[in-house]
């Protein structure tokens, strides 16, 4: 089994490649959905969201209102640290039950926004990175998600940095152009570095060490 680890900040276009890696036969587990998971109504970690932040985190409906509470996390480290307290043990055991389920030789890319803030990079055979510059993803997340420039700016400056992210990047994505570019370089990442490395598992080798090296394109 080969494990790709998929990261970039939001606004980044991340999910765009995740879907066009799942399209070329992947199987993605994606750690925003599972996320949503382990706090849906009913859930564990709900509750224990609901005990640390109040009930004012709550929809009328009992469903987290994830904007109001993002609002607050995201403008306090204190309290996005204990947001992750709370959520990276659930999420984490979900993942790992998932990765378990998949067959023995998929390629399984792990869809996680916090890589790099949670020390993660070591965990895969191959870390790729999809980037763009703060003010293209600004822009994404006023226009496209309706968020203030504000919510957007402080969600951005609350993940890691890029030059933090390239220190872990075997693979640089650059988002800054149309999605025909991004989709082009992913199907090209996935013929020339993707498929011969799940091969020389699937023959036998052994995994090679991750040199990540700040890696500037496919």
């Amino acid at each position: 089994m080969l494990t790709i680890g998929l990261t970039g900040g939001i606004g980044s276009g991340k999910s765009t490649v995740s879907a066009e890696l799942a399209r070329l036969g992947a199987v993605v587990i994606d750690a925003d959905r599972i996320a949503r998971d382990v706090v849906a109504p009913g859930t564990p970690g709900l509750a224990a969201v609901v005990e640390a932040f109040g009930a004012d985190v709550l929809r009328p409906d009992g469903t987290l209102d994830r904007p109001a509470l993002g609002r607050r996390v995201f403008a306090d480290p204190a309290a996005l640290r204990r947001l992750g307290e709370i959520t990276h043990p659930l999420i984490k055991e979900e993942t790992a039950r998932r990765q378990a389920a998949a067959p023995a030789d998929a390629i399984v890319v792990h869809d996680v926004p916090l890589i790099v803030e949670n020390r993660l990079a070591d965990a895969y055979d191959l870390v790729v990175v999809v980037g763009a510059s703060e003010d293209v993803r600004l822009d994404r997340l006023t226009r496209e998600r309706g968020m203030t420039p504000q919510d957007a700016l402080a969600r951005i400056r609350a993940q890691a940095t890029d030059p933090e992210r390239r220190a872990v990047a075997d693979v640089w994505l650059d988002n800054s152009g149309t999605i025909d570019d991004l989709l082009r370089a992913v199907r090209t990442v996935w013929r020339e570095r993707v498929v011969p490395a799940n091969d020389r598992l699937r023959a036998g080798e052994p995994r090679r060490p991750r040199t990540p090296h700040g890696a500037a394109g496919p």
